[in-house]
């Protein structure tokens, strides 16, 4: 008897299996199908050649800037002699040639001092 039941038994399973595939889908099995196709166009994607001419259009040619120019030593010698003979400028020497004493501000003021308060 219990080889009968074990027979049948064993029979029905491949069965039930074979149905089990045929149920409509569920959100788990469908997230699985997504998961699948996602990966497996993952694998089969081929990443295009990079090309030394693609960055052209998008990348500006690199030119050298021009030097500098220099100066002039002819220059230098003028504006130095230009500088020696500068007449200097003392703050406050237009007031003194007037003949005036300069007149002095005091600027500085002095708070008035609080009594100190009685001690206890």
């Amino acid at each position: 008897m219990q080889r009968q039941t074990l027979a049948r038994v064993a029979r029905q399973q491949p069965a039930l299996i074979a149905r089990r595939t045929f149920i409509a889908p569920t959100a788990v099995r469908q997230a699985d199908l997504v998961q699948d196709l996602y990966l497996r166009e993952l694998k089969n994607y081929k990443v295009p050649q990079v090309k030394a001419s693609d960055a052209e259009g998008h990348v500006q040619k690199f030119a050298l800037p021009k030097a500098p120019p220099s100066p002039e030593e002819s220059d230098l010698a003028n504006d130095l002699k230009a500088y020696e003979t500068q007449q200097v400028e003392l703050e406050g020497a237009a007031s003194s040639e007037s003949g005036a004493a300069p007149v002095e501000e005091d600027w500085f003021e002095e708070e008035a001092e609080e009594a100190p308060a009685a001690a206890h």
